[in-house]
């Protein structure tokens, strides 16, 4: 407490000194009250005013449609008036969605309804007046009030039946005036119009009902002379079309010993010992026999139905030739009926008659023993395919894919069109009959695949990628459910024959070089091996299972263009190429 005494003294001392020091001569400090200059003003008023400016301001500016939370009750206008500023993030134009009735923005519902515009536009385009629009209460007109007293204010749509009686007989009573007593024609309004009763008299023949009757004036020389060279221009057309396709006299020639042998058989009859041996199919790997009698290339070979004991083939000479497989090896006949190149080839189920379409236009029916032309079928247009239906008690029809994108249908014993199958976008290059024969697949160069119901022209199935090819060449594999298509892309795809005829994507057999070449497909008879010709003259073997390649063979000088398998004998093949040969193997 001492020492706390002490330091209190300590601090009274200095002060005191401090006071002591101050000089006498300093001026006393003096307190100034600070004043405003400016009047004074009522702050009160002031602030209302401010208020009401903000609260206007609130009032008509639009509201933020992005707000979650309306603090107070927005009018009208607020609600509908259009967003100012930078565009709204969910509206284009600026107006929000729950303001558009149109794609435009927002339209406003007229004040008149459609049928009453009508009504009072054709009214006034009639008779010179109409109701005003514009008009608060009650019925205020514009236009011709003389004509509104005069017709009482009827419009267009509401004058009574017999009114309109009265005025059509009023009409004729003028027209009989003037024509002193004559029938008068009738009002030509009337008369062209095909709701009045006069037009009825007048045309009582309806207009879809032909020409129409009349003397025809005589015709000028120059008429004449053009009725002259149009006939005898459609009389040149008809002779050039009696056949359509370009003629030419059908021979035959037959090149064996004799056409039938000691017991009376005919040459084309099978052997009796021709039977398949064994179920099992085997690569051929050596050349057994070379047929040589084409001057240009061979551009289709096919076997005699289920023997095999014949091989048809057609050439780019325009001939077809038959050749023997089991005995001689040699030419047994010479069917030329063709002017130009023979494009396709096709046996009807028992070989006595086969098809050939050639590129002078024409498909001709042959029977095979005698080498007679039974029928020629033409439409004018490239035959690139054809085929009998393959069903016995249809093998009257025949099917032709043509230049012209059509599939064309004949009944080959009246020779008569039966059904066009028209869908196509490009040349038709194959029909291949699946689904016990009921159904077709067709192939064409639009690079897709149609499928048909027989006799039906509608497609029933439509196949077409972006990634397909043209498919000119496609079989059917031996148990019916798959279709192999020979693509310009240097494979060959497998295709379902079900019900959706979807692509098989693990099954796709590739290595040869086709593309560019229709080079003919095929199956071993028991469906273990794919075959194809290719267009460096080698023929490919894979295997069905692994898609692998099991064999390729150099068959020819130039394209390998088709490849069949012998239908007994399970090791041999058969290869045409555009080098003119024939070429068996074994």
């Amino acid at each position: 407490m001492d020492l706390l005494q002490t330091y209190k003294d300590t601090d009274a001392d200095d002060q005191r000194m401090s006071d002591q020091s101050s000089p006498d001569s300093s001026p006393p400090r003096l307190t100034i009250v600070p004043k405003s200059a400016a009047p004074k003003v009522d702050d009160t008023m002031l602030s209302l005013t401010v208020a009401d400016a903000i609260a206007n301001k609130s009032l008509t500016k639009p509201l933020d449609p992005t707000q979650h939370v309306v603090a107070f009750n927005p009018t009208y206008d607020q609600l509908w008036a259009p967003i100012e500023g930078p565009a709204h993030p969910y509206a284009k134009d600026g107006l929000a969605q729950g303001m558009r009735n149109h794609k435009l923005g927002f339209v406003e519902n007229a004040a008149i309804e459609p049928f009453t515009f009508d009504e009072q536009y054709n009214t006034f385009y009639k008779y010179g007046y109409a109701a005003d629009p514009s008009a608060s209460a009650g019925y205020n007109y514009v236009g011709d009030l003389n004509a509104l007293k005069q017709n009482d204010g009827i419009s267009v749509y509401n004058i009574p039946q017999h009114e309109q009686k009265k005025r059509k007989l009023e009409k004729k009573k003028e027209a009989l005036e003037k024509e002193g007593g004559d029938e008068a024609e009738e009002d030509k309004e009337e008369v062209e119009n095909p709701a009045t009763d006069a037009w009825l008299l007048k045309n009582r023949k309806s207009p879809w009902a032909g020409k129409k009757e009349g003397l025809q004036g005589e015709l000028s020389e120059e008429q004449k002379k053009y009725a002259e060279d149009y006939a005898k221009k459609k009389g040149e057309e008809g002779d050039k079309n009696k056949d359509k396709g370009e003629g030419m006299s059908d021979k035959s020639t037959f090149h064996g010993k004799e056409e039938k042998d000691y017991q009376g058989r005919s040459w084309i009859a099978p052997p009796k010992d021709a039977k398949a041996t064994n179920d099992h199919c085997y690569i051929p790997k050596r050349l057994v026999h070379t047929w040589s009698g084409h001057t240009k290339g061979v551009s289709a070979i096919r076997f005699f139905p289920k023997n095999g004991h014949l091989i048809l083939s057609a050439g780019m000479d325009s001939k077809v030739k038959i050749w023997d497989v089991f005995n001689s090896g040699k030419c047994m006949r010479t069917y030329m009926g063709h002017s130009k190149a023979v494009r396709d080839i096709s046996f009807c189920n028992d070989g006595s008659k086969f098809l050939t379409a050639g590129y002078d236009k024409n498909i001709k029916y042959w029977d095979t023993e005698t080498g007679q032309v039974i029928s020629t079928f033409s439409t004018g247009k490239i035959p690139y395919v054809v085929k009998l239906n393959p069903d016995d008690d249809k093998q009257n029809i025949l099917l032709a894919g043509m230049s012209d994108k059509k599939i064309v249908q004949w009944d080959i014993n009246t020779g008569q069109i039966t059904q066009e199958y028209d869908q196509h976008l490009g040349a038709v290059n194959t029909i291949t009959f699946v689904d016990n024969n009921r159904r077709f697949v067709t192939s064409s160069d639009d690079k897709s695949l149609r499928v048909w119901e027989f006799g039906i022209p509608v497609v029933i199935k439509y196949i077409s990628e972006p990634h397909m090819h043209s498919m000119p060449s496609i079989s059917l594999h031996p148990n019916g459910n798959w279709l192999a298509a020979q693509s310009l892309d240097n494979q060959i795809l497998i295709y379902s024959t079900r019900e959706r005829f979807q692509l098989n994507k693990k099954k796709r057999f590739a290595g040869h070089i086709v593309a560019g070449y229709a080079c003919q497909v095929n199956f071993s008879p028991d469906g273990r091996f794919v075959m194809s010709g290719d267009g460096e003259g080698k023929c490919w073997f894979w295997d069905w299972k692994s898609c692998k390649v099991f064999r390729t063979l150099k068959c020819h000088n130039g394209v390998c263009i088709g490849a069949q398998w012998h239908p007994l004998e399970q090791s041999k093949v058969a290869t045409c190429g555009w080098d003119g040969l024939i070429k068996y193997w074994d």
